[in-house]
């Protein structure tokens, strides 16, 4: 018997990082890998580097602690249907997206994902600001990487998920676009069990240039998560760290637009670099850093305690679509079991997030 039944669905993307955003409120859609990989095929499907679920916290069992503080779950999936913890640029389109679709007001409010709560600062128009949390320096550090036929000592970062940064010096901004990304590429089980996110990194004038190799997906034209890691890794690298004092997101800066948070009204600087806190003591410093991919451009802010990245997120079109016309993949009742499952392993807990907001200076908000 044929499925006819229609799903709707929204195309976006932040710096030519693509998804198929699904509304699903109340967690009525089992989304199967099998479904996942036929949405994203882009000759046969709508075609994607992923896929973001959009699902009433309440909805989902394991994510259900987090209602309080935040009433939407971004459920993202990879490509290749497998779970994700995070995205950047898939938290800044499905925060767009919730404000598109009235689930939301502009402004500040907060989203679960399964690396905790993230604060998002989504204005009327313009670029969307996401407190990303606090990087990890430890995971993989010094692991071997070989990538574009190249051997690398990488830098371990963790923004939620992990990521392998492998500066190539030798190289400049021609040369790195010039390099093949189309082989995965090889890294030690023992240091990244999970698999990783590879990100090969040149300095330019005014910042630094990334390509990225997603696992699960493969090369895309940009990576959020990635660009906070090599931000991170490209400032620990030059000795530079925040120090405690800067002004947070909670204070707006002096020259951000009324009513803009100090998320979304980071003041831009010519170079990557470091700058004094706005309103702080002249020691208080944070690192801000440019960052390239192919599909565009993003600005990494390093303060105590967290990470915010800023950068666009548009809303290309909508559409209906028959699963069954899709392949094998139909849809059914959701299971709770299968998804509980993996939100159960990956989702942090809510004295985790909570901390996390409290370290970037941040209020729990409810995300009504």
């Amino acid at each position: 018997m044929r499925d006819d039944r229609e799903l709707r669905f929204v195309k976006g993307h932040g710096t030519g990082n693509d998804f198929v955003v699904l509304p699903d409120p109340d967690g009525d859609l089992e989304l199967t890998a099998d479904l996942v990989r036929a949405l994203c095929d882009r000759r046969t499907g709508v075609g994607a580097d992923g896929v973001l679920r959009v699902v009433l916290s309440a909805a989902v069992p394991e994510v259900a602690p987090l209602a309080g503080a935040a009433r939407w779950f971004m459920d993202y999936r990879n490509a290749d249907g497998s779970v994700a913890e995070m995205c950047g640029n898939g938290a800044r389109v499905f925060a767009r997206y919730l404000v598109a679709a009235g689930y939301a007001q502009p402004g500040r409010f907060t989203i679960a994902t399964r690396a905790g709560l993230r604060l998002v600062e989504v204005p009327a128009a313009g670029d969307v600001t996401v407190d990303m949390g606090p990087p990890r320096l430890s995971a993989g550090a010094g692991s071997a990487v070989t990538v574009a036929e190249r051997d690398f000592t990488a830098v371990g970062v963790s923004m939620g998920n992990p990521h392998a940064v492998c500066f190539a010096d030798d190289l400049d901004v021609p040369a790195l676009r010039d390099l093949d990304l189309t082989r995965p590429p090889a890294f030690s089980p023992v240091d990244f069990p999970d698999g990783v996110n590879v990100e090969i990194v040149v300095e330019r004038p005014g910042g630094v240039a990334m390509r990225v190799y997603e696992r699960g997906v493969g090369e895309t034209a940009s990576c959020g998560t990635g660009a906070c890691a090599v931000a991170v890794a490209w400032a620990a690298r030059q000795g530079l760290r925040p120090t405690p004092g800067s002004a947070l997101a909670s204070e707006p800066a002096p020259d951000a637009e009324p009513g803009q948070s100090a998320a979304a009204g980071v003041r831009p600087s010519a170079v990557s670099g470091v700058r004094h806190g706005a309103g702080a003591a002249p020691s208080a410093v944070e690192v801000e850093v440019e960052v390239d991919v192919p599909g565009g451009g993003l600005v990494v802010v390093w303060r105590p305690g967290t990470v915010l990245l800023r950068g666009p997120a548009e809303l290309v079109y909508d559409g209906v679509l028959r699963p069954a016309s899709l392949g094998p993949a139909t849809l059914g009742p959701a299971d709770p079991g299968g998804q509980g499952a993996a939100a159960s392993a990956d989702v942090a807990g809510v004295a985790d997030a909570t901390e996390i907001l409290a370290a970037a200076g941040l209020p729990g908000s409810s995300g009504r």
